[in-house]
């Protein structure tokens, strides 16, 4: 299962800082042999003298869909208790599934408010008013392309922390962005999200949600002082390097 956590660089747009959060499935597969139950079937071809079929299936069980949707809703649990379950049930028999067990899941978690939203839609949404959002639950396909749209709000890459969890609390936590050899040694690269990955690290593999807290808030305050990297700078605010990034934020946790 992967975590993307969102930190939008503050903006006339946003208004405030707000975060996202979408929790997507890392296992369930967009295409391979057939023999389960519940699938979905497509199909494209070439025009020409031979037409060209190729059958693709969607993968799910409940039992990993049940994993994915309680470990989102334990996740919301710890956030502001919102739910927005992507999915396409009005076409694909595979999202009619997963919309059933998400349902079944939510009535162990009767404080948290769930919502069902069609991907076409959710991908709508997020770029028309992002700040309705707080954690999106979706399979692999649809969180693959809206976790890319959703880092594009928060105006870089390098803003944007991951997390990959097993069964356990365990968890790899990464940045989403890559190692950029181009800029190594250079002072430029934005350490945002290496330590807003550290928070996720403290909240959801430690349970230490009162830290967490405290390194997303002094992110939040720098931001909102207006100090910058050059990936975010914009006019008005102040250029620091990746080292006085570090130490501004360091400074108010």
């Amino acid at each position: 299962m992967s975590l993307c956590r969102y930190l939008p660089v503050p903006s006339d747009r946003m208004g405030i800082i707000w975060s996202l959060l979408s929790v997507k499935d890392s296992i369930i597969l967009e295409y391979g042999p057939a023999g389960t139950t519940h699938f979905s079937m497509g199909f494209y071809g070439t025009l020409g003298v031979d037409w060209q079929q190729r059958l693709f299936t969607t993968h799910m069980n409940e039992e990993e869909i049940r994993r994915i949707a309680i470990k989102g809703f334990e996740i919301a649990m710890k956030r502001k208790k919102k739910v927005t379950s992507v999915d396409k049930a009005n076409v694909l028999d595979s999202s009619r599934l997963w919309r059933k067990i998400v349902h079944e899941v939510a009535k162990d978690y009767p404080e948290v408010e769930v919502s069902d939203m069609l991907v076409d839609n959710c991908a709508m949404q997020l770029v028309m008013n992002p700040g309705q959002f707080d954690v999106i639950l979706t399979e692999n396909m649809f969180g693959d392309i809206l976790s890319d749209e959703a880092s594009m709000i928060t105006g870089s890459i390098g803003m944007l922390s991951s997390a990959s969890l097993n069964k356990t609390k365990l968890g790899l936590y990464e940045p989403s962005h890559g190692s950029a050899p181009d800029i190594a040694g250079k002072n430029v690269a934005n350490p945002i999200a290496t330590i807003l990955s550290a928070a996720m690290m403290v909240r959801y593999s430690l349970d230490l949600d009162k830290e967490a807290d405290a390194i997303e808030a002094a992110v939040a305050a720098v931001l909102k002082e207006g100090y910058r990297t050059t990936d975010i700078m914009s006019e008005g605010c102040t250029l620091v390097g990746t080292d006085k990034m570090g130490d501004l934020i360091a400074e108010r946790v």
